[in-house]
């Protein structure tokens, strides 16, 4: 019997899976090019968020029941246009707790995002931005434990690999930030992003852990927080560029992550590749468990690829950069974080006065010059998510 003749429950599964890989990478838009797939285009934002697209509609077919069971509630928190007045507009932090009301409302705010959100991991702060004059909800941020592997963040401090073991701890990660509409459309978000180094959260953060023992480690956490992190979304940020107020927070770009990751081997093709080590007895598809680290997809995809006969660096690597920003909490960060000194010179800004800075200098003109804002009604927030719209209008 000829190759041609081979019905497809005889084709070794490995090619199978491979062809799986390919189609599937094609189809999101890539271009093969020898052993290594890459996108031909210019990435712009909206080519992003395309490429996006499919990871985005799984999660919300996954989450279809949560919508439908809590989403007309919580669209009540969200404000329409008419319930603005830009110049009233006074920010309020509410620190969320699991299981509550607000934490529902933090998972249905992700909802929204054009780029599919992570969960975090280790270390974690999540907050709601409300505005106090209607109630509703502005935007959210969450903070966790920043990734190990960071080269632009790294090189910047000057660290080595010893001195990043040691001092990581110092460092957390904003790893979800943004204004949800109609708020958005007055850039909010560059309001919400200036929140996250607020005295507020600052003081959050030293309630929650310092003094507590850690959960892996077994140590006690003293560990005051002198750095954020955070990576834009879409390439060139048009949220962290140029943000800066007053003398704190300042946004500095410190480089570009390397294009490396795993988001666009999710859904399907993932379960797949897990499967294919379940059946070879491999431990990484037991399924993650706490205290395994951040990169446990990574493993299984490195591990499944690897064992087909696919380059895995070759197909991790998707070429996407994304600008990297820190943002310093203390006067000595720098020498802290080098292990050089011990006591901490903050310098944060309270909500109020960040908040004052930010309407004047952006949302207010922006108000002035541009009033779409107005014919927001979000009642569409929940036509989008229930038709997997990109976007809302």
């Amino acid at each position: 019997m000829v190759a041609d003749d081979l019905l497809p429950t005889d084709i070794p599964k490995e090619r199978l899976l491979r062809n799986e890989v390919k189609q599937h990478l094609l189809n999101l838009g890539f271009s093969e090019n020898c052993d290594a797939y890459v996108i031909d285009e210019e990435l712009t934002k909206q080519k992003i968020r395309n490429l996006h697209a499919l990871q985005r509609q799984e999660i919300l077919a996954r989450n279809k029941p949560f919508i439908e069971t809590f989403g007309s509630t919580l669209t009540s928190e969200f404000a329409s246009g008419k319930d603005i007045d830009p110049s009233a507009i006074e920010p309020e932090l509410v620190e969320i707790k699991p299981g509550s009301r607000e934490s529902r409302l933090f998972r249905f705010a992700c909802l929204l995002w054009s780029i599919p959100v992570s969960l975090g991991f280790g270390r974690r702060l999540r907050f709601l931005v409300r505005d106090r004059q209607n109630g509703c909800l502005i935007g959210i941020f969450a903070l966790g434990d920043p990734v190990f592997n960071l080269s632009a963040r790294d090189n910047w401090i000057g660290w080595s690999h010893e001195l990043r073991k040691a001092q990581l701890v110092h460092v957390m990660d904003a790893y979800v930030v943004g204004a949800v509409p109609p708020y958005s459309k007055l850039i909010g978000g560059k309001l919400v992003a200036a929140l996250i180094a607020s005295s507020e959260v600052m003081q959050a953060y030293q309630t929650k852990y310092i003094g507590r023992t850690s959960v892996i480690t077994k140590r006690e956490n003293n560990a005051h927080l002198v750095l954020l992190t955070t990576t834009s979304a879409l390439g060139r940020s048009s949220i962290y560029n140029r943000l800066s107020v007053l003398e704190c927070p300042q946004f500095i770009r410190i480089g570009t992550t390397r294009g490396f990751g795993h988001f666009h081997l999710s859904g399907p093709v993932f379960e797949s590749l897990r499967t294919h080590l379940q059946s070879i007895g491999h431990p990484y598809a037991s399924g993650y468990r706490f205290g395994m680290g951040s990169n446990w997809k990574i493993r299984v995809i490195r591990a499944a690829l690897t064992d087909i006969g696919i380059d895995a660096d070759a197909i991790l690597k998707h070429g996407i950069e994304r600008e990297v920003y820190a943002i310093p909490l203390a006067k000595n960060w720098k020498t802290v974080l080098l292990g050089l000194e011990k006591s901490v010179r903050s310098c944060v800004t309270s909500t109020e006065e960040i908040s004052d800075f930010c309407l004047n200098r952006w949302i207010v003109p922006r108000a002035v010059r541009d009033d779409s804002f107005k014919k927001f009604q979000r009642h569409t927030i929940m036509e989008c998510l229930l038709n997997g719209d990109l976007k809302i209008s």
